[in-house]
């Protein structure tokens, strides 16, 4: 009865998120699928099996920069294919060769294996760049909602690791402090709006395998103690969205360390990933200055 009640609850918070809901049914009717040069997909190691990486390729004569990419979905749901829409949107406007990262799901999966999959994916980027018609030199991560709060642990991780070298990571709506779910936007748009607080809640407990997890630097890069030498930072949040504050001071305390980071809080937007991983019109602003940091960042 147990594992049944868990089942329901996953199901339905899946419905809430993701396919089901009418926000994304809506966002899957606008726009055109755009096409690209090439599409594989690619199954490669990670540090307890193997995932699979879909790699989008623009026309051109490359080598092109590197952008990984993490789906959001609550660390729970989501796949590279769901994410194609973007990731060809950012292959051609950039562009950039993309690596989609499929990484395991909990609560199958649960912490730190998806990390881990986001990082060998990072690593991998990099070491077989040139397969890809990549450059290694120009590498970035980037990922929205539980994908915004991967890249940023793969950033850390990749920082303590001393590689890959990334130049630049691209965090929307990103949750970055699973230890503490009482910041102003928890409490403000706690209900009401496309994630609530309870979602959040029922996510994290099916992603960490305990509390004491939450208070890992790797499920909560907040609470990282030095973010020293990270790369330039982007952050994109919604104004009602519950994660905003996570995202903004997640900014704050990078800009503090020293780092060029900073924030753009999306006006009357709730938790935005659902146009964003079909790059809607609805939120083409923020598409554009993704794209605008990226390229900026891949012309040094």
């Amino acid at each position: 009865m147990k594992r049944q009640l868990n089942y329901f609850i996953l199901v339905c918070f899946l419905i809430i998120l993701f396919p089901g809901c009418t926000l994304v049914k809506a966002s899957l009717r606008q726009g055109p699928t755009e096409p690209v040069a090439k599409i594989e997909n690619i199954s490669i190691p990670s540090i307890t099996g193997k995932i699979t990486v879909r790699v989008y390729t623009p026309e051109g004569t490359g080598p092109f920069p590197i952008l990984v990419y993490n789906h959001g979905g609550g660390w729970i749901a989501g796949s590279a294919r769901k994410y194609d829409k973007l990731c060809r949107y950012f292959a051609n406007k950039i562009p950039c060769a993309v690596v989609s990262v499929n990484y395991r799901l909990a609560p199958k999966h649960k912490f730190p294996i998806p990390v881990e999959d986001c990082y060998a994916a990072t690593m991998w980027a990099f070491n077989n760049a040139r397969s890809i018609n990549g450059d290694p030199a120009r590498l970035a991560v980037g990922g929205d909602s539980a994908g915004g709060n991967l890249s940023a642990a793969v950033c850390l991780m990749a920082k303590d690791h001393g590689r890959p070298p990334i130049i630049f990571q691209l965090l929307v709506i990103p949750s970055t402090n699973l230890s503490s779910l009482d910041t102003e936007s928890y409490r403000m748009y706690a209900t009401g709006h496309e994630l609530t607080r309870r979602d959040v809640e029922i996510a994290r407990a099916l992603y960490l395998r305990n509390v004491a997890d939450r208070f890992n630097f790797y499920a909560s890069p907040l609470l990282a103690k030095n973010l020293r030498n990270l790369p330039p930072t982007l952050v994109i949040t919604g104004e009602y969205d519950v994660a905003r504050d996570d995202g903004e001071m997640y900014a704050e305390r990078l800009k503090q360390a020293g780092v060029a980071a900073w924030f753009y809080r999306f006006k009357g937007m709730g938790h935005i990933g659902a146009y964003w991983s079909v790059a809607s019109e609805a939120v083409q602003s923020a598409l554009d200055g993704a794209v605008s940091a990226l390229r900026e960042a891949f012309s040094k």
